[in-house]
């Protein structure tokens, strides 16, 4: 909790007439003691009097207002509240805190050749490269044949375990640790998953829900009541949801543009949205309500990388690649890194993604960028191509 929330609660135990620090303490007690008619006039810290009023009122009383300010105070408050004391918030507006889920989707598996059916196992682990020490998971979901004279399938996968960072961009997943015999690659193309991996609901995240839904009292025919029905649909952040109005299709039209951590939200993914809408009746009378993935501005960035001087070659390979993976990471292809990320209706700054770059790569002494800041309207920023290059010391 911040300094200036402690601040506001403290002034509100003021604002009704508890004392909060020790010698406010002392003169309310100054006040009751001569109210009260008593002869001890004794004032000093060391009055046998009052070295007992502090050990048995005010040092509890002190640890009474710092339990108010601190703890019961803040999760009476929906913008302060977090843990349990969300949870039940949530349920008061009629929400759960969302769970965590693993991500599904389809891997392409080329072979050598084309002749003879080939069984790839349930099972079966694809990984990704390491990115900042991780290495991510996939497991075939079930046994898949490839037929006679057909040279690639899409086979369906799980992330081993839960969270957003299996949402990998494509061609990470990419290795096979166990070859199989007459495979020649393995790669996640665009539009790969199926069923985004997601992260337990945060506590920011959940506020954001409970916040949406005082605004979706109503129900149907505006943004905050469909914003509460994607979100708790489809487990999508209320925040990766941006509305187009306008009348896109004529009168009781509008859009949805749904996004989410790696990027736009799979198609197949976006389907089921418009389903659940539009087919399960999750729309109000006469309403034209149709999702999309978020539409996508192409970025080609060219990076120059000036080392430190006298860096090992070694080192100098290990900042180009620790330079790539941030980028690509501020562009939604990971979230192995703590970047600046791109965002739809927004600018993205190339001088803060260099600030971050510097501040956790000590080996970078320079970097420059090919292009300017990138300005994005109803659009999310995304690499088309990436190119690091050196640029010596």
């Amino acid at each position: 909790m911040s300094s200036e929330t402690e601040k506001l609660f403290t002034r509100m135990l003021t604002e009704a007439g508890m004392p909060t620090t020790a010698s406010a303490m002392q003169a309310r007690w100054d006040g009751i003691n001569t109210a009260q008619g008593t002869q001890i006039t004794n004032s000093s810290k060391w009055s046998p009097f009052w070295r007992l009023v502090s050990a048995i009122v005010t040092e509890p009383m002190k640890a009474l207002v710092s339990a108010l300010v601190t703890t019961i105070l803040p999760q009476t408050f929906l913008k302060t509240a977090s843990g349990a004391w969300l949870d039940i918030y949530a349920w008061g507006v009629d929400l759960a805190r969302k769970s965590a889920v693993a991500a599904q989707g389809h891997i392409t598996f080329t072979r050598t050749n084309s002749a003879g059916a080939l069984v790839i196992p349930a099972g079966t682990v694809v990984e990704s490269p390491s990115l900042n020490g991780h290495v991510y998971r996939l497991q075939v979901a079930a046994t898949t044949t490839i037929p006679d004279k057909q040279l690639t399938a899409a086979v369906p996968v799980q992330a081993a375990a839960t969270g957003t960072a299996y949402n990998l961009g494509p061609n990470y997943y990419s290795i096979l640790p166990q070859p199989i015999s007459g495979i020649a690659s393995v790669t996640n193309r665009e539009e790969w998953l199926a069923v985004p991996g997601a992260d337990e609901e945060t506590d920011e995240e959940l506020r954001l829900r409970c916040r949406n839904q005082f605004s979706a009292v109503g129900q149907y025919h505006h943004d905050a009541a469909y914003t509460a029905d994607i979100a708790t649909f489809a487990g999508i952040r209320t925040d990766y949801i941006v509305f187009e109005h306008d009348a896109p299709r004529g009168p009781g039209s509008a859009n949805a543009y749904i996004m989410i951590d790696s990027g736009p939200a799979p198609q197949e993914f976006v389907d089921t949205i418009n389903a659940h809408i539009r087919d399960a009746g999750n729309h109000g009378h006469g309403d034209d309500m149709l999702c999309f993935p978020m539409p996508v501005l192409g970025v080609d960035l060219t990076v120059t990388v000036h080392p430190v001087p006298n860096l090992a070659a070694e080192k100098v390979a290990a900042l180009m690649q620790g330079v790539e993976e941030r980028i690509r990471s501020a562009f939604r292809e990971s979230t192995d890194y703590d970047m600046t990320r791109t965002w739809p209706h927004s600018r993205f700054s190339l001088s803060v993604l260099a600030d971050e770059l510097h501040a956790q790569l000590p080996d970078l002494a320079s970097v420059e960028f090919g292009r300017g800041d990138i300005v994005a309207t109803l659009e999310l920023p995304m690499l088309g191509s990436l190119n690091v290059v050196g640029g010596g010391a």
